[in-house]
């Protein structure tokens, strides 16, 4: 219709298909969008929109108290008490902190034993695992139980095993006729240090294993077949096939339990509260001591803040290392 318009329908099948016909021709009207509906269909806005409860997460939880505990590092803030600014006051302070010093030597030692043990004895666990026996996937399942029972619960038992008195390692060594005289375990400053070290290592020790493991699920055993029938020992499949392929894979389990092993403070705190004499102290447990039990938040800051450029260098060095292994 040239007008646009319906003529009302007289009656008989002839009109009829005419209106239809008609209402047909009609230019259908668009559905209105909203403006929330107009914005979420730009995908520049969907996606920001997207990134804002991550940005505000980290914002909150990540950098507010990097930058609130840098501020205090620089400051003489103590509970209660603003402070005034003191520069790099806090951070020359604990240089000169013998205690601090004592604990920077044991978060190096603690970190690296830690590392190697947990590697090496991960590795071991995980080449095991990688066999095929009965209950193979039981065993599996129970490596993990250190790994996911509660640090500080797993700690109290290994603190009762380490007890001078009611000791199963003391019983069961002078039952044995190794020991004559009860070991303090946690009361002797050297051995203090190598028993958190070693539930360091019974606690770390299953992610290896499983992390591990899950990259020897891809190594192909025809690669050590063919090894095998070229005459290669079992030491010579491992260093030659099952090593460079598993590098790249035990390359990021290391970066993140140096991370972890560097910064740890529950498994310390619990076990020895950095005693005997501060022996076991590390740096976040001395920081913890003097920024939240003595109340020196300043200098509880600047101690904890003593880490981060030890870490960003070993990470920088390790994600270099990780490149430049997979693109060799």
């Amino acid at each position: 219709m040239a007008d646009g318009r319906l003529k009302p329908i007289a009656g008989g099948v002839g009109q009829a298909g005419e209106a239809t016909a008609g209402l047909a021709a009609l230019p259908r009207a668009a559905p209105r969008m909203g403006t929330v509906a107009r914005l979420l269909e730009d995908e520049r806005v969907l996606g920001v929109l997207l990134l804002v409860p991550t940005v505000v997460l980290l914002a909150l939880f990540i950098a507010y108290p990097f930058v609130k505990g840098v501020w205090l590092s620089l400051t003489s803030a103590t509970v209660g008490n603003p402070g005034v600014f003191v520069a790099l006051g806090n951070f020359a302070k604990i240089w000169n902190d013998t205690i601090f010093q004592q604990a920077a030597y044991n978060t190096f030692v603690y970190t690296a034993i830690a590392t190697v043990g947990k590697l090496v004895l991960g590795m071991w666990l995980a080449l095991l695992l990688n066999r095929h026996f009965k209950g193979k996937r039981l065993v599996r399942a129970s490596m993990l139980l250190p790994f996911i029972i509660p640090t500080v619960l797993s700690t109290f038992a290994w603190k009762w095993m380490f007890d001078p008195t009611f000791s199963v390692l003391n019983w069961s060594l002078y039952h044995l006729g190794v020991i004559q005289t009860r070991i303090g375990w946690l009361t002797d400053p050297t051995l203090a240090l190598g028993s958190v070290i070693i539930v360091n290592v019974w606690r770390g020790m299953p992610f290896y294993a499983i992390t591990l493991l899950a990259g020897l699920q891809t190594v192909n055993p025809e690669l050590h077949e063919a090894a095998a029938i070229d005459g290669a020992n079992a030491w010579h499949r491992f260093w030659r096939i099952t090593w460079p392929l598993l590098l790249p894979v035990t390359m990021v389990v290391t970066l993140f339990s140096v991370i972890q092993t560097f910064a740890d403070f529950q498994l310390v705190y619990v076990l020895t509260g950095g005693g005997p004499a501060n022996s076991t102290h590390l740096f976040a447990t001395y920081a913890y001591q003097i920024g939240i039990a003595t109340g020196l938040l300043g200098e509880g800051a600047a101690a904890s803040l003593a880490m981060f450029p030890i870490l960003f260098f070993i990470v920088v060095a390790q994600l270099w290392y990780i490149r430049r292994v997979e693109g060799a």
